[in-house]
């Protein structure tokens, strides 16, 4: 019984010995993708730890983001032994409270690309002003080479009627009621691109008031109100 035992686990060390020699020279007939696969998925696993322990540190210092992922492209090299991928993302960041951001970024894997966007949309974000806290205070008009946004305000109720990359901006922005239309392009970057620029044109009567030196009732009296009603528009207006 003993010899059987030894013979046995001599069989299954030459056994498990010739796999890795049959899978390098497999490899090297095939090219470097059985490596890089396999080299990857490690790293990947490595990276979504991360990327988990990141998000719990912005919950614990009470920022939370809304992430809207709003286009992945992929692309491919041709190299000696095959193929070799990577993969762009577009990511929309915002606080659901009047500040938003977008950024892009670019790896061999899906995940690694996400974190890079993000990190990119966290840095470059932008506050703009909402008339109470759910809608645009006027209407806006934006431009990025060949797209063209119209970006309107809207009463309660009317939701938003955008499409794509635009919807991704404005729910992540925090606007409830909004009627959007792009004309042109349908390039998701470009469309968020002339989306931005009509958001950085947003002004509220507040900032324009602090500009010219006067009072936001008599702004808002200018168009017909009494003075009253001007005074309690006035005190109703949130940034």
């Amino acid at each position: 019984m003993a010899d059987e035992t030894n013979l046995e686990g001599v069989a299954s060390v030459e056994a498990t010995g010739g796999e890795p020699q049959q899978r390098e020279g497999r490899g090297r007939g095939r090219g470097r993708g059985g490596n890089d696969r396999g080299g990857d998925r490690g790293g990947r696993g490595g990276r979504r730890d991360d990327r988990r322990g990141g998000r719990g540190n912005e919950e614990e210092g009470g920022e939370e983001l809304i992430e809207k992922l709003v286009h992945i492209n992929r692309v491919s090299k041709t190299v000696k032994g095959g193929k070799r991928f990577g993969f762009a993302a577009l990511v929309v960041v915002g606080d659901g409270k009047g500040r938003v951001g977008f950024g892009h970024g670019k790896a061999r894997e899906v995940p690694e690309a996400i974190t890079k966007a993000t990190a990119s949309a966290k840095k470059k974000m932008v506050r703009v002003p909402l008339k109470e806290g759910r809608t645009l205070h006027h209407d806006g008009k934006g431009r990025f080479g060949a797209g063209k946004v119209n970006v309107r305000s809207a009463p309660a109720g009317t939701g938003i009627i955008a499409g794509g990359p635009m919807r991704a901006v404005f729910e992540s922005l925090g606007v409830a009621d909004v009627v959007t239309k792009s004309v042109g392009t349908s390039n998701p970057y470009n469309m968020i691109r002339a989306t931005f620029d009509a958001l950085t044109d947003q002004t509220s009567p507040k900032s324009v008031a602090q500009r010219r030196g006067k009072k936001v009732a008599d702004l808002l009296g200018r168009g017909g109100a009494t003075a009253v009603e001007a005074e309690a528009e006035a005190a109703a207006i949130v940034e």
